[in-house]
């Protein structure tokens, strides 16, 4: 069980991304904000990937001076950006096998959670093989097997067609409620925040204007934008 404590500042060019939150152990955030507003800067400083300043803790220890690898932060980037080489268990096998695993268990590991994602029969395709929905559901259990502290996921639903989001969506909050960590999904679509998650944070202009349940989030919007999103 895991929690996160962020304060950080994100200089991207004349660009600052400010942001200040908390999230309890399996606790979902949903990340808003306009185009340009610093969401995906937000989360790639939070895995490590950017360079940030403040402060970034897990359960109490200050993880911002340290690289990727050792945050345990499950990432999805929006793409997914599977190993193409690599079937879809190894895929996800490879995270675990990074850490010490050893290849029979880490691939065992992998066969579990692509079971629970309902993907696998296809655990011996490589990427080329699947579809945008199939590569997604791959993808997610690959950051899930590395049993991350927190996971990130930039607009995991996006490049899905309508036909497989509701499917992938639905699959993807059971996985959330029964993780023991928190987790923030950047979303544009007013759907997948009220599906998906406890509470919302509104970006705008690279500053975080609203950090509340969703409930009042959708009652009490701080923004006309959020207004606007969330009808």
């Amino acid at each position: 069980m895991t929690s996160l404590r962020a304060d950080l500042q994100v200089q991207i060019g004349r660009h600052t991304v400010t942001a200040a939150f908390s999230a309890e152990a399996g606790e979902v955030l949903a990340l808003v904000g306009p185009n340009g507003s610093g969401k995906t800067t937000l989360l790639r400083a939070l895995a490590g990937l950017l360079p940030a300043s403040g402060s970034l803790a897990l359960d109490g220890v200050e993880v911002l001076g340290l690289p990727p690898a050792a945050r345990r932060v499950g990432w999805v980037p929006q793409a997914g950006v599977l190993l193409p080489r690599l079937t879809a268990r190894d895929n996800v096998a490879y995270g675990p096998q990074a850490r010490g695993v050893l290849r029979a268990r880490a691939r065992a590991q992998a066969d579990g959670w692509l079971e629970r994602l309902g993907v696998l029969a296809l655990a011996d395709r490589k990427p080329g093989e699947l579809s945008g929905g199939q590569a997604q559901r791959v993808a997610l259990a690959r950051a899930l097997a590395t049993d991350p502290a927190v996971l990130l996921l930039d607009e995991p639903l996006a490049a899905l067609d309508a036909s497989v989001r509701d499917d992938v969506r639905r699959i993807l909050r059971t996985v959330l409620i029964d993780g023991s960590a928190p987790a923030i999904v950047v979303t544009h679509d007013p759907v997948d925040a009220l599906a998906l998650a406890d509470r919302v944070l509104v970006l705008e202009d690279g500053v975080l204007v609203q950090d509340a349940a969703t409930s009042e989030v959708v009652l009490r919007p701080r923004s006309p934008w959020v207004a606007g999103l969330l009808g």
